[in-house]
């Protein structure tokens, strides 16, 4: 089944002290469909990589298997968001942009949403978009 990743999910397979069985569950759905991600995950999973080697979390060379894993992930990237929605979903449910961005994506596309983001759960449910 197909499903939106956030970064937080993604952040487990490329983090080696992180861990959740929300992101072993997610990986393995991509093994039978496509995952489906907001344009912004491009440059979120990168920084995340980023940030985590600054704050040594991991190395150099972790980073080279990260970004290596990354070009390996089988997303489809969504170029057609609808902003309105998204603004509206921000604020009734006081998300980021970036955090609305996903559950619009979830939303428009009958999809289950992956995330460890709290508020976000808490938004999915509250739009009755399933989670994985």
């Amino acid at each position: 089944m197909a499903t939106v990743l956030d970064a937080s999910i993604v952040g487990c397979w490329l983090l080696p002290d992180e861990m959740h069985a929300t992101a072993d569950k997610a990986r393995t759905l991509l093994l039978s469909a496509r995952g489906s991600v907001p344009r912004l995950w491009w440059f979120e999973v990168r920084n995340l990589l980023l940030v985590a080697e600054r704050r040594n979390r991991i190395d150099v060379m972790q980073m080279r298997a990260g970004l290596a894993l990354l070009d390996e992930i089988p997303v489809d990237i969504d170029h057609a968001p609808d902003s309105g929605a998204i603004i509206n979903l921000a604020r009734q449910h006081r998300l980021t942009i970036y955090d609305a961005a996903y559950l619009e994506l979830a939303r428009r596309k009958s999809l289950p949403l992956a995330t460890l983001d709290a508020a976000l759960i808490s938004a999915a449910n509250a739009e009755q978009v399933a989670l994985v």
